[in-house]
C-alpha cells in the first residue's frame, strides 16, 4: 500500500471509532505509544547517517589474514 492509501485507511477506520470515546481514549494511548516507541530507538539512523557510516567504513584500513586460523585466533582475542 502507498502512504496515500495508507492515510486514507487509517482515516476510515477512525470515523468508525470516532463516535465512540472509550474507543477513541484506547486508540490515542496506542499512537503516543508507537511516537513514543519510534521516538526512543536509539539504532534508527537517518539515510544520510547510513551512508555516511558506509563511507566512514570504507576509508577505514581492511585486515588480511593468511588462513581461516589467523582469522579465528584474531577473532578469539578480541
Amino acid at each position: 500500500m502507498t502512504t496515500l492509501e495508507l492515510n486514507a485507511e487509517m482515516l476510515r477506520s477512525m470515523s468508525v471509532i470516532a463516535e465512540d470515546e472509550t474507543l477513541l481514549r484506547r486508540a490515542i494511548k496506542y499512537l503516543h505509544k508507537l511516537i513514543s516507541e519510534k521516538q526512543a530507538d536509539p539504532t534508527e539512523l537517518t539515510r544520510e547517517e547510513f551512508f555516511t557510516r558506509i563511507e566512514e567504513a570504507r576509508k577505514q584500513p581492511g585486515k588480511q589474514f593468511a588462513s581461516v586460523e589467523e582469522l579465528d585466533q584474531y577473532i578469539r582475542n578480541l
